[in-house]
């Protein structure tokens, strides 16, 4: 085999220590092609107007090869200035003749040519496919983020609409939607207890095991009376007035209360309008004595008074022209205030009495199911007291406590105990309104959130459209660098084949 058939394979990691190597371009080549760069940027400084000029010259890095270029471009632009001789005149043909000279001295072009081409295909063109890489990678990561966001503003919408309806409203007015449905507690009340004469033998049967004559006073009143009024509890009559406490809602975004508050300062006398002794002065501080009806109606004040001054006074006058409640017999009664004129249920003190008893006789049902169902191989006394006690079988008990259940689920429920904060609780509305505006403006944010992400993988995924055509031009570039390259070798080599290795791919 002959030695021009012979390739010469250059690894371009090694092309520069190659070309020194072989003595084609000196060590110190680089102070030269610093100087040929200066007198480049001077030679720019006068160029003629010429578009062919204007694109080339667009280009960053200008090379011995645009050099060749300009001068051909500059042979149409500059005849004028051509001598009989083939020399011109034009000092910018010769600046740029030079340049070309000073190129082709000692090969420095080639130098300059392979520095170029192992940078492309060492650094500019895998960085510039690592940024378009790390491009795609951010813009999979910001559509994927604003992917994700549905989840938790899908779960904050669900709770947001659960907790409306938990509290029977729309959202559109608090304020005045929770003074609706806030009156609406006594129907609930009333369906809480709906079937509680079921559980009065359950009662029966606790008070017959425990020896208590009334053990659970609150649940038999209910059993017996309903829902009534404390006042009706305490003192086992219905009230004849009800004077039930105002609710007030405080929310940050309302300015209705300024009325009640000027009210809340005023000082009550305890008159009315007409001089008279206010209807809400209780009975209960008042001891009037007693009088006989055989005293003429003088009021002996241990004093004696001149008879000519005597002030008769009439007794005739029904005492309740002066608010005076005389609690009677039978269904008279007085007047319920304060916590007295709230409902058993709706007092927050007899509501969780309540709450107490109905655990409690649930508590007593569940451990008599257990007694009933081990009975037979227990020998413990108590068990053997219980089953003297055989009023109840295990079907029976369970029907007892799935009433007890039912009242103890209803009572309980997540609206019943909405409303009843909202009502007796006035900061509780403000909690809640503030709890509602704030899963909005998260939803609100989240959804913000996504349209800026989604607006960042646009434009992040134009920047990478953009790197397009700048990868391409330098992979073209690399390519024809290359070309070059092998070219120039191989006329130094008598046209053997040069292969520079580790290349553009």
């Amino acid at each position: 085999r002959q030695e021009s058939e012979i390739p010469i394979d250059i690894h371009t990691l090694k092309l520069q220590d190659w070309l020194v190597s072989r003595r084609i371009v000196p060590k110190n080549v680089q102070k030269e092609i610093k100087d040929i760069h200066t007198k480049i940027s001077n030679a720019l400084q006068d160029m003629p107007s010429n578009e062919q000029l204007i694109k080339l010259l667009t280009r960053t890095n200008i090379n011995y090869y645009h050099v060749k270029e300009i001068i051909e471009i500059l042979k149409h632009t500059e005849k004028d200035t051509k001598s009989v001789f083939g020399t011109y005149g034009s000092q910018r043909m010769k600046d740029w003749q030079e340049i070309s000279r000073l190129y082709e001295k000692n090969a420095t072009y080639l130098a300059e040519t392979a520095q170029i081409f192992v940078r492309n295909v060492n650094y500019e063109i895998p960085g510039l496919r690592k940024q378009m890489s790390k491009l795609e990678q951010q813009t999979d990561e910001s559509l994927k983020r604003a992917h994700d966001l549905n989840k938790p503003e899908t779960q904050l919408l669900a709770e947001h609409s659960a907790l409306l309806d938990q509290l029977g409203v729309k959202g559109d007015s608090l304020h005045a939607e929770f003074l609706e449905v806030v009156s609406g507690l006594p129907d609930l009340y009333t369906k809480s207890l709906q079937g509680i004469g079921q559980i009065q033998a359950g009662i029966d049967l606790y008070s017959e095991v425990s020896g208590h004559k009334q053990p659970l006073p609150i649940l038999s009143h209910l059993v017996e009376f309903g829902n009534t009024t404390v006042y009706q509890y305490i003192h086992k009559e219905a009230p004849l007035v009800i004077e039930e406490s105002p609710i007030r809602l405080n929310i940050s975004e309302s300015a209705d209360t300024k009325d009640c508050d000027n009210r809340g300062n005023e000082i009550d006398f305890g008159t009315d309008d007409n001089g008279g002794t206010s209807s809400t002065v209780s009975a209960e501080i008042i001891d009037y004595g007693d009088y006989g009806e055989n005293d003429g109606g003088a009021i002996d004040w241990g004093i004696e008074s001149a008879p000519t001054d005597a002030v008769e006074i009439n007794f005739d006058i029904p005492v309740e022209e002066y608010g005076i409640v005389v609690e009677g017999t039978g269904m008279d009664g007085g007047t319920a205030k304060g916590d007295q004129a709230y409902t058993l249920l709706d007092s927050p003190n007899y509501r969780d009495r309540f709450l107490d008893e109905i655990y409690e006789l649930e508590s007593f049902l569940r451990m008599r199911l257990y007694e009933l169902k081990h009975l037979e191989t227990s020998s413990d006394i108590m068990f053997s007291l219980m089953d003297n006690i055989a009023t109840h079988d295990t079907e029976s008990i369970k029907k007892i406590l799935s009433s007890v259940e039912k009242i103890i689920l209803q009572s309980s429920d997540e609206q019943t105990r909405h409303l009843f904060q909202l009502k007796h609780s006035p900061k509780y509305a403000d909690l809640l309104a503030s709890k509602l505006q704030q899963m909005i403006k998260a939803v609100e944010k989240m959804r913000s959130t996504r349209e800026a992400l989604k607006k960042r993988a646009a434009e992040l995924r134009e920047q990478r459209q953009q790197l397009n055509p700048v990868l391409e031009e330098l992979i073209t570039q690399t390519c024809t660098l290359q070309s070059y390259i092998e070219k120039d070798i191989s006329k130094r080599y008598k046209n053997r084949v040069v292969n520079l290795m580790g290349g553009v791919n």
